[in-house]
């Protein structure tokens, strides 16, 4: 039986400490090998044409040329599966946000400490193998062309009904995509994206700037309402309640469930509980299966289901699964969410299983 070849990691950090704990974080791992590490752009730049690395780690404060410039020349002329490694400062969170427009694949929290280095060391691998599997974006894409935002009479849906929406591994700009053409008055939604805690506020800001309606990170009781959409804050799971005839989120600790938290599958699950067949769940790109028994849930409770369909998703994961469990109703293109949420609710709840269009 032939051996795996093993994901080759570039490590780009001006601090010789952080290349060293990355180093050390993933010397463990038995398919993963660190082939190299640079002080900044230029050296980076050598190395990746010498190494031929399949993953890049990138800081974004650096000496000579930032991270962010970096990324944006790498993605037009090589590019890279790369995985930003961000401080927790304000503006270093903007970026990191900003660097996942620019094609990064996931962000992480640079260590700080020996707890933030242990928290590290949990997820980085991980992080390494969805990149390395990644479809990286690509600009102008023939399938995906410009759309206008729609149009408000287009909205099907009734008062009561709530948006949940579920996403990992490229989720941030497939959950901007979807949001950005959606009307002022869309229903209320409710998104898990599995980000680290201290870049989820970030992204609600950015999402905020770009959308017709209120985008916020969720605080505990927020009340839900048409043209409004919650973010779960990073590192907690987000619920929907019902609080005297009105729907409420509710932010709390709690234990990890399919090694997230937020996990999708504590919304999906919620979801279904509190809204039943007023609901639309929507399943997009990620690793693993978090979400997919959620929105399992969601269907049998007479929800509708939608699911992003594999050659859109950065990482099919998530979406596979669902599909695999019969959850998924429909399977659509990430350009056709938006229309497919607005017209989920003018249709039949009893439609028959998936398909795609």
């Amino acid at each position: 039986m032939p051996v795996q070849r093993k994901i080759r990691v570039l490590i780009v950090d001006d601090s010789a400490i952080v290349r060293k704990i990355l180093t050390d974080a993933l010397a463990s791992e038995p398919d993963l090998e660190v082939v190299g590490t640079a002080p900044d752009p230029y050296v980076a730049r050598d190395k990746i044409l010498a190494l031929n690395p399949d993953v890049l780690t990138l800081d974004i404060e650096m000496p000579r040329m930032d991270g962010l410039t970096f990324l944006r020349k790498l993605m037009l002329t090589r590019p890279l599966p790369t995985i930003m490694i961000s401080s927790l400062c304000q503006s270093s969170c903007r970026a990191a946000v900003q660097a996942l427009e620019y094609g990064a694949v996931e962000v992480l929290a640079k260590p700080d400490g020996p707890y933030s280095v242990g928290e590290l060391r949990n997820t980085l691998a991980s992080k390494i193998r969805a990149a390395a599997g990644a479809r990286l974006k690509r600009s102008n894409r023939a399938d995906e062309p410009p759309r206008p935002r729609l149009a408000n009479n287009l909205t099907h849906l009734p008062p009561e009904a709530v948006i949940a929406i579920g996403a990992s591994t490229g989720g941030t700009e497939a959950i901007a995509s979807i949001l950005k053409v959606l009307p002022a008055d869309t229903p209320p939604l409710l998104i898990v994206q599995h980000i680290p805690a201290q870049f989820s506020r970030a992204f609600a800001l950015r999402l905020n700037e770009m959308c017709a309606f209120e985008v916020k990170e969720a605080a505990d009781g927020d009340e839900l309402r048409q043209g409004r959409a919650l973010i779960a804050p990073g590192d907690y799971h987000m619920l929907l309640r019902k609080s005297g005839g009105r729907y409420v989120a509710q932010v709390s600790a709690g234990e990890r469930l399919c090694y997230q938290r937020p996990s999708v599958d504590m919304l999906f699950f919620s979801v279904a509980e509190a809204a039943g067949p007023n609901a639309i769940g929507v399943l997009l790109t990620g690793m693993g299966t978090d979400g997919a028994n959620g929105l399992l849930k969601m269907r049998e409770a007479g929800a509708r289901t939608v699911a992003q369909d594999e050659a859109t998703c950065v990482v099919f994961g998530m979406p596979r699964a669902a599909i695999a469990l019969g959850a998924a109703e429909e399977v659509h293109p990430l350009y056709a969410m938006p229309q497919a949420i607005l017209a989920a609710r003018g249709r039949r709840t009893h439609a028959s299983s998936a398909h795609s269009i």
